[in-house]
């Protein structure tokens, strides 16, 4: 029982840790602690309970976690850093061609191109980003 006992409280402390990485490995890895913990109180042998850990917790690495990840930290068509950029607004700083510009994306000043080659874009004109391309927005003045 006190291979339980220790099983238990791994588990459970593996968890709590879990509040502070927030990537899901600690939580498999306690899950299959507590299930080590249910071994060890039915069989009583530390061979079996390792290998009942090992094997859930690898199941549950393998198996739960990508899923998990998906749903809660990513989210389905949740867009980030440079993706949600795109479609939005911005605003001419300076003249902007196919080359060179700039525009105020975002609160920040990028630099900028048109997309189409002969294009020019007078300060002051509201676009459309279509891209980012590096560091570079590429624009356009149709919406």
């Amino acid at each position: 029982m006190t291979a339980a006992l220790i099983w238990l409280i791994v588990g459970v402390a593996l968890i709590v840790a879990e509040v502070l990485s927030g990537d899901f490995v600690l939580l498999m890895l306690g899950i299959g602690a507590l299930v080590g913990a249910g071994s060890a109180a039915f069989s009583g042998n530390a061979i079996v309970d390792v290998a009942v850990f090992g094997v859930a917790s690898i199941g549950l690495l393998v198996l739960a976690r990508p899923a998990l990840k998906r749903r809660f930290l990513a989210g389905p068509g949740v867009k980030t850093n440079a993706e949600a950029l795109v479609g939005a607004q911005a605003l001419t700083v300076s003249t902007v061609d196919a080359h060179s510009g700039q525009v105020k994306l975002a609160g920040d000043i990028w630099s900028a191109r048109s997309i189409a080659e002969g294009q020019v874009i007078d300060p002051g004109t509201t676009v459309t980003v279509v891209e980012i391309s590096g560091a570079t927005a590429v624009v356009s003045a149709e919406p």
